[in-house]
């Protein structure tokens, strides 16, 4: 059996959540269409016949990191490629961009197996069109293999996970074959809120803001959750909120069907919204908001 622990890596935006997602065959990572959704360093664990690999799905490295929280995402997406034995490097079909070259650096101090995963290429018609960059980078001598997939539509994944596979080391699962994460019910909880927020929200908020759940009580048929979702400013705390709390409530609507499916049991939701003002560029209260590395 093979066995190891694989890193997902790229910019901000390129699919990795998705492909983690796909790979699992159910859900684990929130996505959206907005950059930096992924916060923080997830364990995706897949148990089969061949064996276990264990995706490690990783904030997306960029450029022109002042903010607190920016720091924060870096340092998570480079300490991931310590440890593992695979790094996945997710880049998007249409080419190169600089915060690609960002990541190449961290891959090539790494000195570990490489595979280039070439996402999106379901939107591309004619696939000749993608000869000359896939050329391109095999002309670069430092990948195991390159596979375009699509992560959206999982498209040439099963190539990928064998190209993989063949490169995870021989040894029994680390993790218990029925283990899909090292994350507890809370944190996907508060990922699920913050999911909803994110796409609901006009584009500065979501960024201003995180959710901690305060309150989480079990019962065979029904789960008590009371949430937090702090934000910066007030104006921010309006636009969450909505006007006579419709946004709060299509919000809470939402992630409670997806929170009650995922606990298979009812869930009572409670959430409010506060403000802490600057917490995304103050070490100590991302620290205090579980952004911890």
């Amino acid at each position: 059996m093979k066995s190891g622990y694989v890193a997902l890596v790229g910019r901000p935006n390129v699919g990795k959540s998705t492909l983690l997602n796909r790979l699992l065959g159910q859900k684990l990572s929130i996505v959206s269409r907005r950059p930096q959704t992924t916060r923080h360093r997830i364990l995706g664990i897949k148990t089969d016949e061949r064996g276990q690999a264990i995706y490690v799905d990783t904030p997306g490295i960029h450029g022109g990191a002042q903010r607190a929280m920016n720091r924060y995402l870096n340092r998570t997406a480079i300490s991931s490629l310590l440890g593992v034995d695979v790094i996945v490097w997710l880049v998007d079909r249409a080419g190169w961009l600089p915060d690609d070259e960002l990541v190449m650096a961290r891959i090539k101090e790494a000195k570990l197996p490489v595979i280039l995963a070439v996402n999106k290429v379901d939107r591309i018609e004619d696939k000749d069109v993608l000869l000359p960059f896939l050329a391109e980078a095999d002309a670069m001598g430092m990948f195991s293999d390159i596979v375009p997939i699509s992560a959206l539509k999982g498209v040439n994944l099963a190539v990928l996970e064998e190209s993989i596979l063949t490169l995870l080391p021989e040894g029994e699962p680390i993790y218990p074959e029925d283990q899909i994460s090292d994350r507890p019910e809370r944190f996907f909880v508060a990922e699920i809120i913050r999911e909803k927020l994110f796409n609901r929200l006009a584009q500065e908020v979501p960024h201003a803001l995180t959710v901690q759940i305060e309150q989480y009580k079990e019962s065979p048929t029904l789960v008590r959750i009371h949430a937090v979702i702090w934000v910066e400013r007030e104006g921010q705390k309006a636009i969450v909120i909505g006007k006579g709390g419709e946004v709060l409530k299509r919000v809470g609507e939402a992630a409670r069907k997806d929170l009650e499916r995922m606990l298979e049991r009812r869930v009572y939701l409670e959430l409010w919204t506060k403000v802490k003002r600057g917490w995304s560029d103050n070490e100590r209260a991302l620290q205090g908001l579980g952004y911890a590395e």
